[in-house]
């Protein structure tokens, strides 16, 4: 057996996460669908390897093929990371104008599934109880509902192409409120925030709002492509007379197309801000920095936390 060279951490991302492209590598690799398609025999290989890794010993020759080895043994969170960023999958496949109740439907599904999202990507240091999450839940969803079909209602006389974007607009609208209230404990108690080398200072309401802003940032993004080009390219499609001919393809053809979308803006989404967020000393809470400053003195100029997904 082999050791594993000093200063190697293989639970560490493999790019650079100072830069989109690094980031952007970072997401790509490990929200990999290939990977639900390994065979459990090579997944509990690869397993044993990654562990023999983090014992600190490798077979020989194994070191090359050891990144692909411990994305393969987190088979089941790299799957499940293609999965929960995509809570406006389902408004998404439905990007032409619905009846009022095909709107509250697909959006109830929708909210439904997105607070799911987010309650499984919130800090798991701040707890949350069933009845925030009641609300968090009653309340996205009817943030939701009231802008689909409010937006639904005032675009009926309005452009076809103008209407197959209300239901982006609800989402967005949904992601806005469903977000900061799924991880309200985080904006309430604080994250906790570090300094460089990783020494926790404290707690921090500021850092959590910071990073709750830009998972919202991200989320948002993340269905707009989607959820904006989509329909203009279903609404130029539909005008072909073999398109007219084939209505029962309509909607296995969006679902492609969406799903084309999410492939690439998952990651992209989620690349957009650092994992390991930073905040300025003197962006902190008065008595947060103060108390920073009195142990460190000037020694610590930014703080460091986990924003999220």
């Amino acid at each position: 057996m082999a050791t594993v060279p000093l200063g190697f951490n293989i639970d560490a991302p493999r790019w650079d996460q100072s830069t989109f492209v690094g980031r952007l590598k970072h997401f790509l690799n490990i929200t990999d669908p290939r990977t639900v398609l390994v065979p459990e025999e090579e997944l509990d290989r690869a397993k044993a390897l990654v562990e023999g890794c983090r014992a600190g010993l490798l077979p020989p020759g194994s070191m090359p093929s050891l990144w692909l080895e411990h994305r393969r043994s987190s088979r089941p969170p790299a799957w499940l990371g293609t999965v929960v960023p995509h809570p406006e999958l389902s408004a998404q496949l439905f990007s032409k104008p619905l009846t009022v109740p095909a709107v509250v439907f697909w959006q109830w599904v929708n909210q439904s599934f997105n607070a799911i999202v987010n309650y499984t990507n919130r800090n798991a240091a701040s707890p949350i109880s069933l009845r925030q999450i009641g609300v968090a839940y009653v309340t996205a969803t009817s943030t939701a509902l009231a802008t689909a079909v409010g937006l639904n209602l005032y675009t009926k006389r309005a452009p076809r192409l103008l209407a197959r974007w209300v239901p982006f607009a609800a989402v967005a609208a949904a992601n806005c409120v469903n977000i900061p209230m799924m991880r309200q404990q985080e904006i309430i108690n604080g994250v906790t925030v570090t300094d460089g080398d990783n020494n926790e200072l404290g707690h921090s309401r500021r850092a959590a709002a910071k990073g709750i802003a830009q998972v919202v940032v991200s989320r948002i993004t993340m269905a707009a492509p989607g959820m904006i080009i989509l329909p203009i390219i279903m609404e130029r499609l539909e005008k072909f007379p073999f398109m007219q001919r084939i209505r029962v393809l309509h909607g296995p053809l969006q679902v492609l197309l969406c799903g084309g979308f999410l492939l690439f803006m998952v990651p992209a989404a989620c690349a957009l801000f650092p994992q390991r967020c930073s905040l300025a000393l003197a962006d902190l809470e008065p008595e947060l920095r103060d108390s920073i400053v009195a142990k460190h003195g000037d020694k610590v100029p930014y703080v460091y936390f986990n924003k999220g997904l």
